[in-house]
């Protein structure tokens, strides 16, 4: 095969999907041509082979679930096959991924940037808040936005950026995408997936939203699979088939969302390395090397004795140092290491002086403290489960009086789902009992937050960051009406607590039950199993649980 032959096939795969995402299959079964092969290795496939891959891994998944959910029974051999096919795409595309990462990290390591001076370096590792006062003041005084420059996440690069493309006139599509809300920037997103490709959502204006907001619009794809899922499942399995062809098509749309938020991240990454060589090269490189000096300057002045000791080591170990021809690149977090280390002022070496001021051990904050409750307070747990392939969810939960409960929803992530236990228990626990407060204990720190916010402020949509779905927004709506009532706790979960792990089993078999993977005579035996292994704990919940 000749150069311009092999340039030629990867410029192929660049620009066409199908013929890539058919060339990585075939090199992951085997039967990949050595030319092919080896085009495929070539640096700048890296990451659109992880874009193929991820649509190949919805697909292959819905593969394995239509089959599951088939009107006829499958041989076992053909489900052997396509399960072990899904597999095999999840564990590729994985790897690809890695290989992405590593190829990333080594093109990081080749770029270079001016390194700042050694005691720059030292004073801002050392003394972190006072030099980040220092540079907040030098940018403000320069007009420019607060924030460390440092390229390509900060303020100042971003900055910077515009300022370059300020002459550009943006085309009116790419003004619409920039200036609508959320809601309709997903449904964008999900119209990209179904309708037809938007061609400019990769613009330069608009591809960070598309990023930020690409894990969104994929959850509402997974949402989709959910309510066909649950379709399929309602009806006999003599009348699935249009059904099914619903599931097909939800999949079909969530590997398009899959690939396109893939896609996105990779854009972003290109658009960061840009702003990079933007803000370290020419008058922008200067600019941010001046404001830092003068910060440093600026530290000085206001923290004369961090200055002294700043310089006072530096030029110590730049006397003996070997890198010191090169500006002790690699030097500066050992230093700023000793002069943390270093007794305050005040305090002799044998730590004479003022005594510290006792602090609770760290542990302390971890576990939900009982000891402050009512005797009336009804106390119970509540856990979750989500499902790899859509958003299916169960919950499930178990109080001290001996009630349990569980169910199914829909859910973007486990966050979601975790919220959706809690406030399924709550309000079942609120209904049988008559104006005793209800506390439920959950091991998701980010439902705790989302819901104790929410009680604190009564307003649920404080919480629309973990809620997506109108599942669990309408059950928080409802639990804000008793919010007087209701306290939630984070607790340590798996440690072996007879209510929590009560929970964690019937959240687990509501899933099972929701996914159609347990027959309901096996469902109700599971049920009596555990409700009777739940009977014979070790009694209610301790004060530190």
């Amino acid at each position: 095969m000749t150069i311009t032959e092999h340039t030629e096939l990867i410029r192929r795969f660049a620009d066409d999907f199908t013929a890539l995402q058919e060339a990585v299959l075939a090199r992951m079964n085997g039967i990949c041509a050595p030319e092919v092969a080896a085009a495929l290795e070539h640096a700048s496939l890296a990451g659109p082979i992880t874009v193929a891959l991820a649509h190949a891994d919805v697909l292959a998944r819905g593969a394995v679930r239509r089959a599951e959910l088939s009107a006829q029974p499958q041989p076992p051999e053909r489900l052997r096959r396509l399960r072990a096919h899904a597999r095999t795409v999840r564990r590729t595309r994985s790897q690809a991924e890695t290989l992405y990462k590593e190829q990333r990290a080594r093109s990081l390591t080749g770029r270079s940037r001016p390194v700042d001076t050694l005691e720059l370096r030292v004073a801002r590792m050392a003394s972190p808040a006072a030099f980040a006062e220092a540079l907040r003041q030098e940018l403000r005084d320069r007009g420019l936005p607060d924030g460390t420059p440092q390229a390509p996440e900060s303020d100042l690069a971003q900055w910077a950026w515009d300022r370059k493309t300020a002459g550009d006139e943006l085309p009116e599509p790419v003004r619409e995408l920039r200036d609508c809300d959320d809601d309709a920037f997903v449904q964008a997103l999900l119209r990209d997936a179904r309708e037809e490709e938007n061609p400019y959502l990769p613009h330069d204006a608009v591809v960070e939203r598309w990023s930020r907001h690409g894990r969104a619009a994929l959850a509402w794809g997974r949402y989709a699979i959910g309510q066909a899922e649950r379709d399929v499942l309602a009806c006999a399995p003599s009348v699935r088939r249009t059904r099914l062809d619903a599931l097909d098509d939800a999949y079909q749309d969530t590997a398009v969302l899959a690939a396109r938020s893939r896609e996105a991240l990779l854009r972003v990454t290109e658009l960061h390395d840009r702003m990079w060589a933007c803000v370290t090269t020419g008058p922008f490189a200067e600019l941010v090397a001046q404001c830092r000096a003068t910060a440093l300057a600026r530290f000085a002045d206001a923290e004369p004795d961090s200055w002294h000791s700043v310089r006072e080591l530096t030029l110590r170990h730049q006397a003996h140092c070997p890198e010191q021809a090169h500006g002790c690149p690699r030097c500066h977090r050992a230093l700023a290491t000793v002069l943390a280390d270093a007794p305050p002022a005040g305090t002799d070496e044998d730590g004479a002086g003022e005594h510290p001021t006792a602090t609770l051990p760290a542990y302390v904050d971890r576990y939900a403290l009982l000891t402050d409750l009512p005797g009336t307070a009804v106390v119970a747990v509540a856990d979750a489960a989500v499902g790899d392939e859509s958003a299916r969810s169960g919950y499930g939960w178990a109080a001290e009086d001996g009630t349990t409960g569980y169910g199914d929803s829909l859910a973007s992530s486990s966050g979601e789902a975790e919220v959706i236990g809690i406030c399924a228990a709550a309000l079942s626990l609120l209904e049988r009992h008559d104006d005793a407060p209800v506390v439920l204990l959950c091991d998701s720190v980010q439902a705790v937050q989302a819901i104790d916010t929410a009680l604190r402020s009564a307003d649920p949509t404080v919480a629309h960051r973990t809620l997506l779905f109108p599942e669990s927004r309408q059950l928080m709506e409802r639990l804000l009406r008793h919010r007087h009532r209701v306290q939630v706790r984070w607790l340590k979960g798996h440690i072996g607590h007879d209510l929590n792990e009560t929970a964690d089993a019937f959240a687990r078999l509501a899933l099972r039950r929701a996914s159609g993977r347990i027959p309901s005579s096996a469902a109700r035996k599971e049920e009596v199993r555990i409700l009777r292994s739940f009977g014979s704990g070790a009694g209610p919940l301790s004060v530190a649980a």
